[in-house]
């Protein structure tokens, strides 16, 4: 729109709506308004900029070329001021709702003293931990259905922020009953050379992935992969099987076991750091008061106290 041209907010939100649904009746009932209105807020906004911003017929309703360039242009902007006016009256309530947290099966339970001094700062919020794999460790959070998120680092997602970290561990090999490493005491990582390994889902970044399952060791030897798993009990039925190994955290000794699977201590891998992870867009108040408490807090090496 020119400068100088001063168009309310509820007509800017007809358009957007109208331009989603592209029907003026629906439009009208999700808006709660008479289809008179949303008729009226379009005619005013095209004679104010001079051109059709949709075709109507009797049977559709489409957006003309300038009516796409509008609600693109004004998608952004409305989006932005939508989410600053929910955080204003989230914060004017004081912090409130619910944190969904995603997390890889007991890692959750490893930050358990995180979450309850958030809760007791903050009455009214609950964090509900919901289960994620390394499979697809990103979807949820971009879909929105998280808040945060609970990965290893490092995650290089310009959509993403990483946040503290809030847990360190050590890592493990996971390899079957009768293996040649099985009954040693540690292992090094040039130990995995030519060994096959688990390989995960082919869509994930190959730095995430190769973060915790290298394709080569320390001196360059290769380390083949296969088969594909998705989940960490595909990996331990693989490992029992005898088709693969897998590098794990250390906290499946403390958690986990599996018949014909053994866990040998990796003396020289590199430490895990666990961070939260949250969009760049979605740091709601509440989101910010748990990462605020977590990095009071900090990092705690398992197994000791923070």
């Amino acid at each position: 729109m020119e400068v100088g041209v001063r168009v309310e907010l509820r007509d800017i939100e007809i358009f957007l709506t109208l331009a989603e649904e592209l029907h003026f009746g629906r439009t009208a009932q999700r808006l709660h308004v008479s289809q008179a209105r949303v008729s009226q807020a379009i005619k005013a906004q095209e004679r104010r900029i001079g051109a059709a911003l949709f075709d109507r017929t009797s049977r559709a309703v489409r957006l003309t070329a300038v009516g796409k360039q509008l609600r693109d242009d004004l998608r952004p902007g409305y989006d932005a001021i939508q989410r600053g006016l929910a955080a204003a009256s989230e914060s004017a309530r004081g912090v409130s709702g619910t944190v969904r947290l995603g997390v890889m099966g007991a890692v959750g339970h490893e930050i358990r003293d995180i979450i309850d001094l958030f809760r007791s700062r903050h009455p009214g919020c609950e964090v509900a931990l919901r289960e994620i794999h390394f499979s697809d460790p990103f979807a949820a959070l971009r879909a929105g259905e998280l808040d945060l998120a609970l990965l290893w680092r490092p995650v290089r997602e310009p959509d993403l922020v990483e946040g503290p970290v809030l847990l360190t561990e050590g890592r493990v090999l996971a390899v079957w009953t009768g293996h040649e490493l099985a009954n040693r005491t540690s292992v090094s990582m040039e130990d995995f050379g030519g060994l096959v390994f688990v390989d995960f889902a082919p869509n994930l970044p190959d730095y995430w992935v190769e973060a915790m399952v290298p394709v080569k060791t320390p001196s360059g030897r290769p380390i083949p992969r296969a088969p594909l798993v998705t989940t960490f009990h595909e990996i331990l039925t693989q490992v029992a099987a005898g088709k693969c190994l897998s590098p794990l955290n250390e906290h499946v000794l403390r958690y986990y076991s599996h018949p014909g699977v053994v866990f040998v201590p990796v003396h020289d891998a590199p430490v895990t750091e666990w961070v939260l992870l949250w969009r760049k867009d979605g740091a709601s108040p509440r989101v910010q008061s748990f990462v605020e408490t977590a990095a009071q807090l900090g990092p705690r090496a398992f197994g000791k106290p923070r």
